[in-house]
């Protein structure tokens, strides 16, 4: 009996060779077509049929990656690499889904095991020095923060040693102060390509991070019977989707209040301008105008998938640092009247959370890898019962009744999060108390999929979905900014 059928208790057939082979090819067909989605079933089809040959795990691994199943991906990439030590591409897949997880040293591990087995193989040598950079970088940052009376960045901003040259012609602020005019001149200079001095950027992030640090880490919303409501999930860069969000809908207003329900950077290569944007909107608007933390909003994530290198190429490695500290201080969830719960990834990993409990959240940090905020930023929904295994490796999947179970004992209707592309851009679930809105039409210029936005109002405080289509952007890839050992994943 072979190593491989040993493992699995069984020697597959002739027949059932041949079957998941076809299998096989099948979903490598939808995986070229970029359904990802639809190549995950032909693969796992073909596991069921035949569970002893590592490509296919190896092939579902490369799937789930390219779906942000990062969890998933290193649990097939770990089989793939049980059921044959010498299947490479195992190595190379785990190397990914470490990566994309931020756990650098194992990634480490398993490139060094790749460039010894093909000593010759420059794609693999490129993506070990890259790894050993980052455990190196990421080391040397950790040793350098354990100062005790670290300062802030923002306390070592100096404004007044920043001259305004006479050649800018771009949007200024009066008064030091975000206005209307400055709010309209700055969309359409960024729709031109065009870049906010470093003056006027670095106002915004030192104003806002003001603002955030006085707010809860669950922020309450009053919203009148007549007044309309409207929730957008991930951006992700896509500022000219954002463009066409505000035509579709109307620009933020007093009478148009918003809520932007976090991953406002990274993939997209429009992360700058998107951000300023929406920073520039809250200042205006502070009190119509709201951003949840997303699982993107932080220093590993932005290092990884583009906005940190986007903000070091149009401005510093400094306001790349400032940037981290704002995010720090976002909130991690809104209650609108009392009746509805909106955060980014989900709910948690045990029954008794309440609101006074999230409202206490000491969020001023990077994101733990577990806890209330870790799953309140990364978990997803299920739609069977009970919670499972995070299919990213990080938060928890839970069921209908768990969603159940949580608004009955805080006095809610439903929930609203984002985090997951939709084909339609929004998913109603859970009987209709979980629901997911994301609002990056066509995701990393790959996914085919609507981007959503949702209208309510305050007095039955019903969800109104609208689908939209992305539209044209300039010529920049997305990732274009990313960590090259991620450039895979658009």
């Amino acid at each position: 009996m072979s190593e491989n059928a040993e493992i699995t208790g069984a020697i597959s057939s002739s027949d059932d060779i041949k079957t998941a082979e076809k299998f096989k090819e099948e979903a490598n067909e939808y995986f070229k077509k970029q359904d990802y989605n639809r190549a995950i079933e032909l693969y796992t089809k073909a596991i069921e049929v035949d569970p002893t040959v590592a490509v296919y795990y190896g092939n579902r691994s490369f799937a789930y990656l390219k779906t942000e199943c990062f969890g998933y991906a290193l649990t097939d990439a770990s089989k793939a690499i049980e059921l044959d030590r010498n299947y490479v591409k195992g190595y190379y897949r785990r190397a990914a889904a470490y990566m994309s997880l931020g756990k650098f040293k194992l990634a480490l591990k398993d490139y060094e095991t790749v460039t010894k087995a093909r000593p010759n193989d420059k794609d693999a040598k490129t993506k070990f020095t890259e790894c050993n950079k980052m455990v190196k970088k990421l080391a040397f940052e950790k040793a350098i923060s354990v100062e005790e009376n670290k300062k802030n960045i923002a306390d070592t901003i100096n404004l007044d040693d920043m001259a305004i040259e006479d050649e800018y012609t771009g949007p200024k602020l009066e008064n030091d102060k975000v206005t209307l005019e400055f709010m309209t001149d700055l969309l359409s200079w960024y729709k031109k390509q065009n870049k906010l001095h470093r003056k006027y950027a670095y106002k915004i992030l030192l104003d806002i991070k003001a603002w955030f640090m006085a707010q809860p880490s669950l922020v309450d919303i009053s919203i009148p019977d007549k007044s309309k409501f409207t929730i957008c999930g991930d951006i992700h860069g896509q500022y000219y989707d954002l463009l066409n969000v505000f035509k579709l809908n109307g620009l933020p207003s007093e009478t148009n209040p918003y809520l932007f329900n976090g991953d406002f950077v990274d993939r997209g290569s429009f992360s700058v301008e998107c951000i300023f944007t929406l920073f520039g909107f809250k200042l205006l608007y502070p009190n119509h105008f709201f951003m949840s933390r997303g699982n993107h909003e932080s220093a590993t994530m932005n290092q990884m998938y583009g906005f940190d290198g986007e903000v070091k190429a149009k401005y510093t490695a400094q306001m790349a640092e400032l940037f981290t500290e704002v995010y720090n201080w976002l909130p991690l969830a809104h209650c609108l009247n009392s009746k509805v719960l909106v955060m980014h990834g989900g709910l948690f990993s045990r029954d008794d959370v309440t609101l006074s409990e999230i409202r206490e959240i000491d969020r001023n940090r990077q994101p733990p890898e577990e806890g209330l905020m870790c799953e309140l930023l990364w978990s997803d929904p299920q739609p069977q019962p009970g919670r499972a295994p995070s299919k990213r490796g990080v938060g928890v999947q839970f069921g209908p009744d768990v969603t159940h179970n949580f608004l009955s004992l805080n006095g809610l209707d439903y929930i609203v999060r984002s985090h997951e592309v939709k084909n339609e851009g929004y998913e109603v679930a859970h009987d209709g108390k979980c629901i997911t809105v994301f609002s990056a039409p066509n995701y990393c210029d790959t996914m085919g999929n609507r981007g959503a936005f949702i209208t309510l109002n305050g007095k039955d405080m019903e969800p109104n979905f609208t689908s939209y289509e992305a539209v044209p952007h300039p010529n920049v890839r997305p990732m274009a900014y990313a960590n090259s050992l991620l450039k895979f994943m658009c």
